[in-house]
């Protein structure tokens, strides 16, 4: 009768270990869903976007340097966005293969009202 007891209390004592680190993980999963779902309804910014005008005078730039050969077509194209990184790396900004603020002050192009407006 007593091995019946010590056993039984034993399974007991597994399982109460089972259910404590169960709801630990269960709590430490639901803690980061909630951080995440927080952090995903935080509001966005304006984005900053260079206009058609902006991106054929960089097309012109690159072209002139060497790292574009196409044509200026005013849009943000897969030879555009390659001749971007090219050029931020040789100026040794951040290399991202967009038009940001920085690189189109590199570049000299003028930014307009708005983009001038937007926090840096």
């Amino acid at each position: 009768m007593r091995k019946i007891l010590i056993a039984l209390l034993t399974f007991l004592f597994a399982f109460s270990l089972t259910a404590v680190a169960h709801n630990t993980h269960a709590s430490a999963f639901t803690s980061s869903q909630a951080q995440s779902t927080t952090n995903s309804n935080k509001k966005r910014g304006p984005v900053f976007r260079a206009t058609k005008d902006q991106i054929k005078q960089a097309q012109g730039i690159l072209r002139q340097r060497g790292f574009y050969g196409g044509q200026d077509t005013g849009k943000l194209d897969p030879d555009t966005r390659t001749g971007l990184r090219r050029y931020q790396e040789a100026e040794g900004i951040k290399v991202t293969g967009t038009l940001n603020r920085l690189t189109l002050v590199k570049m000299n192009i003028t930014l307009t009202d708005r983009q001038q407006a937007m926090p840096a």
